[in-house]
């Protein structure tokens, strides 16, 4: 534990050290650079692009997290049954046009910017929440609900406080997988002027710049990593907490 606790403050210290003095790295990304090009980006801030980039996914999977898991419920309840087909076949589109053409569409309704952007995660980012959250409500423990209908607790509160908190852990690594796939994602919201960490990849792209397109996915990889395990350790958290407290819960009312 002491070592795993080791190697990521290690890399939050890397990953802040490359947002904000990018300089330190000269000499590692030096021999990736072409003969007399710039070695680090520095044509906007590499710290404004990250958190322009961590506030497009945080929305996007905010917003996505909502709907899929509305959905989920509503088609998880009896009158809603009937739905579930078209629910999947809804989440199932996001996953079905890629995020390139996405864009493509979104650009003539909402202009160049963060908004094409926002919806090609959005839509991108449903399907694995919501057939998560599917998974999770689905195969609840059979004795303990109907422990919490023959307590008496209707169906909003078998909702809130059993139905949920058991389904919490598989609805997270939904979750999980959809944040992950944002981080990286998000990159090609660049090339309709969002702002984003893709910038400085695509520039070195467009100037066969080696070094800045390991500067971009360096830092998205480092993203992407300690928000996955921060992720993993927020889930084996709520887990124990939720699950207690939903154990107790019906303990009390028995």
């Amino acid at each position: 534990m002491k070592l795993a606790a080791l190697f990521r403050t290690a890399l939050v210290l890397l990953l802040l050290a490359l947002v904000i003095k990018p300089t330190w790295f000269t000499w590692a990304f030096a021999p990736f650079a072409p003969d007399n090009g710039a070695v680090i980006y520095e044509r906007a801030s590499l710290l404004s692009l990250s958190l322009s980039h961590l506030s497009l996914v945080a929305l996007a999977s905010t917003a996505a997290t909502l709907v899929a898991v509305t959905l989920a419920i509503l088609v998880t309840r009896p009158a809603g049954s009937a739905f579930l087909p078209l629910s999947r076949t809804i989440t199932n589109m996001g996953q079905t046009f890629p995020p390139v053409a996405v864009l493509a569409l979104a650009v003539p309704a909402l202009g160049f910017g963060a908004g094409p952007t926002l919806v090609a995660l959005f839509l991108y980012g449903l399907l694995p929440i919501f057939e998560n959250a599917i998974t999770g409500l689905s195969t609840l423990p059979p004795a303990t609900m109907e422990a919490a209908r023959g307590i008496g607790l209707s169906h909003r509160q078998r909702l809130l406080r059993v139905e949920l908190p058991l389904a919490f852990p598989v609805i997270l690594t939904g979750i999980r997988l959809s944040v992950v796939i944002a981080l990286g994602t998000a990159t090609i919201g660049s090339t309709v002027a969002a702002s984003t960490l893709g910038e400085v990849i695509i520039a070195g792209l467009l100037t066969n710049n080696t070094a800045f397109v390991l500067q971009g996915g360096l830092i998205v990889g480092l993203f992407a990593v300690l928000i996955y395990d921060a992720l993993v350790q927020l889930e084996v958290y709520l887990s124990r907490r939720l699950g207690a407290g939903s154990s107790g819960a019906l303990a009390s009312k028995a």
